[in-house]
């Protein structure tokens, strides 16, 4: 079989793109952002889990680096426009 020249992610570069996801959801103000950016998150890896083709992996791999640049955006925009009142899910009962 030929190699056709795509290299697939290690499984190193794999946990770091995952770990820079969940750490840019934490970035997020709003409860409802957060958690639907690490649910997101942790079903796009356990979808992808099974692949097995270079091809493929390499292509979820630049997809999720372009998720992580588009999520590292939005964090920062978010964060500049975002209302300064917390949600009830962010406030500790007392």
């Amino acid at each position: 079989m030929a190699a056709s020249g795509v290299s697939a992610p290690t499984r190193t570069e794999v946990l770091h793109l995952y770990r820079s996801l969940l750490r840019v959801a934490r970035q997020f103000g709003d409860y409802n952002i957060r958690e639907y950016t690490k649910v997101r998150t942790s079903d796009a890896f356990r979808d992808n889990k099974s692949l097995t083709d270079p091809s493929q992996l390499a292509a979820a791999f630049s997809d999720g680096k372009a998720q992580l640049e588009v999520a590292k955006r939005q964090a920062l925009v978010y964060s500049l426009y975002a209302p300064k009142v917390k949600s009830i899910m962010d406030i500790n009962p007392s």
